[in-house]
């Protein structure tokens, strides 16, 4: 009896282990696995090489010195865009008006130096058209070089700063006596390092002269409420508290935005 016993115990352990193994896996199973995963390939950047050697070539010369003259421009843009087009004027006016309205924080500084930016393009687009169509395309496609490509750019932008000091050419004549150069009488008489700090001063005196103007009706507002609460005795009380309201209300009702843009760009005398 005991050796039916052991030998049916011995039978029920070979079988199952073998019926185990060869039973198939479940639906959706994952078979396990004692290897290692591989990582996963990085992420590669391309890799960026700036090599100095000397020129083997007249063409590569050209072109290096093409290429200084490009970073040279790059630099020098924002000085050029802000002191050679509208941009200085529409800047000017529109912090007059920002302070003529008693306001601190609203609009922001940023958003009004975006305003000055898109009212610079709508107003120079035509310069800016032409500088691309007669100096930036045909030096792209290799039509003209680099001196003549500089001249085709710097004739638009003569010309607009030119058109816009008709009405005061004292400033040119004052850089001119100051440089030694004689009395200008045309456009091809004044140089170029003349015609830019005299446009610039006379879009300072225009921009002064229109602030003073947007300050008036403001000014006026601001005297009469200070009469108003001098009289009812609240000494303690800001006036610009209580003018600024009236300020904001007089400017939403005769429109001072769309006003003010419009004698702005007409004041260029372009359109």
């Amino acid at each position: 009896m005991r050796a039916l016993f052991l030998a049916g115990l011995w039978l029920v352990v070979s079988v199952l282990p073998m019926s185990a193994q060869t039973s198939p896996f479940p639906d959706l199973s994952t078979p396990g696995t004692m290897s290692i995963p591989r990582p996963p390939n990085p992420q590669t950047l391309p890799f960026v090489d700036l090599t100095v050697r000397n020129p083997q070539t007249g063409q590569e010369v050209a072109f290096s010195v093409q290429l200084l003259l490009l970073l040279t421009v790059l630099s020098l843009a924002p000085s050029i865009f802000i002191l050679m087009t509208s941009f200085l004027r529409i800047s000017i006016v529109l912090d007059f008006v920002k302070r003529a309205l008693s306001l601190q924080q609203v609009p922001p500084n940023q958003v009004l130096m975006g305003i000055s930016l898109f009212l610079t393009i709508f107003i120079m687009w035509s310069t800016f058209q032409k500088i691309y169509e007669d100096s930036f395309r045909p030096l792209a496609d290799g039509k003209i070089t680099v001196q003549e490509a500089y001249r085709n750019a710097e004739a638009p932008l003569r010309l607009f700063m030119y058109s816009q000091m008709q009405g005061n050419p004292d400033n040119i004549r004052l850089f001119m006596a100051m440089r030694g150069l004689p009395r200008p009488e045309t456009l091809a008489d004044v140089p170029t390092y003349v015609l830019i700090p005299a446009f610039i001063l006379s879009e300072l005196t225009i921009a002064f002269k229109i602030g003073i103007l947007l300050f008036i009706p403001f000014i006026v507002i601001d005297m009469v409420v200070a009469s108003a609460l001098m009289s009812m005795g609240m000494i303690m009380l800001p006036p610009v508290m209580i003018s600024m309201p009236f300020k904001l209300i007089l400017f939403i009702l005769v429109d001072g935005w769309g006003l003010l843009t419009n004698q702005l760009i007409r004041s260029f005398n372009i359109f």
